[in-house]
């Protein structure tokens, strides 16, 4: 009979033997509705992190522009090794890029423990960035360049300080999001602007660091 058929497959469909859906989590699993639960569209939230990220740049392109200029103009610009553990933060920070992409691709196919594995690591990786620059500032100090030392060092540490802070709302961003417990955004929201932002950071700091190392 029709009613028992549709028992049936509702049985089956409970016990796991229907399609695997996106996974959902805290309530804001994979869903891509284009309304959070506050009504604001979610495509908002992408237009804000790229407004956010703007102004972001044009704060690091006004010490860029300062950075140049002082070298021009000072006879004070005096050249230091740059540290080499400095080129192990780059790399490390080149594989987040890759392995939050993983995590988003794991993501899109509902694999919500391939997911939270691969997010976490992007975390550690950007955490172990942030311990690579406080080292990188340690050997620094020992090779007897200070802040105030002469304008190329104290670009250095401004520079590398002020996206290392930039990097640290990124890391509590990521750890946010792969708690899953979301109230305006959908996680599918959440990924794409933590992942906007992250890769945003990623590219920021290989210019940085191409600028310390050819200008320096």
């Amino acid at each position: 009979m029709p009613h028992t058929a549709a028992t049936e497959e509702l049985v089956i469909i409970e016990a796991g033997g229907g399609a695997r859906p996106p996974f959902r989590d805290g309530g804001d699993g994979g869903d891509s509705s284009s309304h959070s639960r506050s009504g604001m569209p979610q495509r908002m939230y992408v237009t804000g992190i790229t407004v956010a990220m703007a102004g972001i740049l044009m704060f690091f392109m006004a010490f860029v522009s300062a950075f140049i200029v002082r070298k021009g103009v000072g006879s004070d610009w005096h050249a230091f090794p740059l540290p080499r553990i400095l080129w192990l933060n780059t790399f490390i920070l080149l594989a987040s890029s890759a392995t939050i992409v993983r995590a988003r691709q794991f993501f899109g196919r509902g694999d919500r423990e391939g997911f939270r594995h691969w997010w976490m690591v992007t975390s550690i990786l950007g955490l172990l960035f942030l311990a690579g620059q406080l080292i990188a500032w340690r050997q620094m100090v020992a090779s007897g360049f200070y802040l105030a030392t002469n304008a190329s060092s104290s670009f250095f540490y401004v520079l590398t300080a002020a996206h290392g802070l930039h990097l640290l709302g990124g890391i509590l961003a990521l750890l946010y999001v792969g708690r899953g417990k979301l109230t305006h955004l959908t996680l599918a929201t959440a990924t794409e602007v933590a992942s906007l932002y992250w890769h945003f950071m990623d590219g920021l700091w290989i210019f940085l660091f191409l600028l310390l190392w050819l200008g320096r």
